[in-house]
């Protein structure tokens, strides 16, 4: 069979790469072309278009690269009609993918959604979309099959593909005054939030001597880009190695978005942190209804198990006085604590197995 996957981001080239994997092993003669990033070209699929190319976050930022993205859409809708695919995976990356709903629907190439925006936390109004468009939705939390099913979606929650990455991790113990303390420093996925947070985090450093600030950096950034961010700060910075890093951080400070769940499920307490432009900002608050928390791991627990800074509130101050918390032995346990909860929550690993049997199911029908 021909799938025609799409990702614009980090996260989706991981999860997507995963399920090509799956997709693969199943079925032997897959041809699978693909939007995303160097782990879905590694695992067999076709990129076409590199997700360092796709990837504006904010409206402000996305209105200023408006031309582009419709560009792209044009050529996706072509590329699409080129291939013939037997089916098409969205993967998250709402703003671009809800734009081919209708061209793919009337063209009767049948809709996979893999992994859901967060139609929950605001526009949820889009859900009419998916419902009209969508031949199936494959989300990852609990609490999302719930809210898709009671619009009359056709869901299934086959878990999160995160614990399909990650073994469960035993929780440092910090070993106070020692230069080999790590505090891992996650500034995000997208150069614009890495430009407005790793300058913050930075920040922090000199108030810390007895522990050691390593970044966590993407090379598809770009090492000039962290270089000009960095300065003479007293840190170092690794490429593509986040998990390792994690693997040996006594704490991190974090970029809201998925490393924030990465980070919980090794284990690592972590202050949560989101900053963008102020107008941005503002179209966001008028616009998120009905959550209590931005950070996905105070989501699906419904509880403030990690501290969530926004806006104004990442500063030099705040950062220290919450990573001061989680590096104390009584605030590092109430985290701890908090993980056991999200894996409860979480289900059992082999979610993205389950996608692709799923997947295949319905495509036999």
């Amino acid at each position: 069979m021909k799938y025609y996957i799409i990702a614009g981001e980090a996260s989706g080239d991981l999860h997507g790469s995963n399920l090509i994997k799956e997709l693969k092993r199943k079925d032997a003669h897959a041809d699978i072309r693909c939007w995303g990033g160097d782990k879905m070209e590694a695992a067999g699929g076709q990129v076409v278009k590199h997700i360092k190319d796709l990837a504006f976050m904010g409206f402000f930022e996305v209105l200023k690269h408006l031309g582009t993205i419709l560009n792209n859409i044009e050529f996706c809708k072509r590329d699409i009609l080129e291939y013939k695919p037997d089916v098409v995976i969205l993967i998250d990356y709402p703003g671009f993918n809800f734009r081919l709903f209708k061209f793919l629907k009337q063209r009767q190439f049948p809709i996979f959604y893999y992994i859901s925006p967060q139609l929950w936390a605001w526009k949820t109004s889009r859900v009419y979309k998916v419902k009209e468009y969508v031949d199936h939705m494959f989300v990852i939390f609990p609490f999302e099959k719930e809210f898709y099913a009671r619009y009359g979606v056709a869901v299934d929650f086959i878990g999160h593909p995160l614990l399909d990455e990650l073994k469960p991790a035993e929780a440092l113990k910090p070993q106070a005054g020692s230069l080999f303390n790590t505090v891992a420093i996650l500034p995000g996925s997208r150069k614009q939030e890495i430009s407005y947070l790793l300058p913050e985090y930075l920040k922090v450093i000199n108030d810390f001597p007895d522990y050691k600030f390593v970044v966590a950096g993407l090379s598809n950034i770009g090492e000039d880009f962290y270089r000009k961010l960095i300065g003479s700060a007293r840190c170092e910075i690794v490429y593509d190695q986040t998990y390792a890093l994690l693997e040996k951080s006594t704490a991190a400070l974090v970029t809201s978005g998925t490393a924030t769940l990465e980070t919980a499920l090794h284990n690592v307490p972590e202050v949560i942190s989101y900053k963008g432009s102020w107008i941005s900002y503002f179209i966001a608050r008028a616009l998120i209804k009905n959550i209590r928390f931005i950070c996905i791991v105070n989501l699906i627990c419904d509880a403030r198990i990690v501290e969530e800074l926004i806006q104004a509130d990442v500063n030099k101050n705040r950062l220290i006085k919450e990573l001061r918390k989680i590096l104390s032995n009584e605030g590092r346990n109430e985290i701890i604590a908090g993980y056991d909860l999200l894996r409860t929550k979480l289900g059992n690993s082999g979610a993205s197995e389950r996608a692709a049997d799923l997947m295949m199911k319905y495509l036999a029908k």
